[in-house]
């Protein structure tokens, strides 16, 4: 029996990224915000089943010092399956290969997630005497405040 999942290089669509975070339970983002951050993707790898886009995960940063993985999701209907560690492999992979030794890779672990994480090398940086921060803008370009994202 042939894999029914196919992983390939590449982004999705606004439309398709859109929709599997928010069906991944993920929050939705801007279309425009979406069109503008897909194409400055380092690596990015979206997962097919018959042809249809149901899971992803990308890489960003500079290509040096700095990587961010992001957008790691699986629509609810294939979880359980081992997709989000065959995508984790993928993107790890990847930094293997091309990222430089000495750069530094975060990630931001919601709920269980951390436990597929930890399997790939990722520490809790609250272990180190670091804590993870964030900051969401608001409003239109320059404007700016602070509250925690439900």
């Amino acid at each position: 029996m042939s894999d029914p999942y196919e992983l390939r290089v590449g982004v999705p669509s606004v439309e398709a990224f859109r929709r599997l975070r928010t069906d991944a339970g993920l929050s939705d983002k801007d279309p425009a915000a979406v069109a503008l951050a897909l194409p400055n993707t380092w690596h990015g790898v979206v997962l097919h089943h018959k042809g249809s886009p149901i899971g992803m995960g990308r890489i960003i940063g500079d290509s040096g010092t700095a990587f961010q993985i992001v957008d790691i999701c699986v629509h609810p209907a294939h979880q359980g399956r081992g997709l989000g560690a065959r995508i984790m492999a993928a993107l790890t992979g990847e930094l293997e290969r091309r990222a430089p030794a000495s750069a530094y890779v975060s990630l931001i672990a919601d709920g269980p997630a951390r436990f597929l994480y930890e399997k790939f090398g990722f520490a809790d940086t609250s272990a180190h005497g670091s804590i993870g921060m964030f900051r969401l803008m608001h409003g239109s370009h320059g404007s700016s405040g602070s509250r925690a994202e439900p």
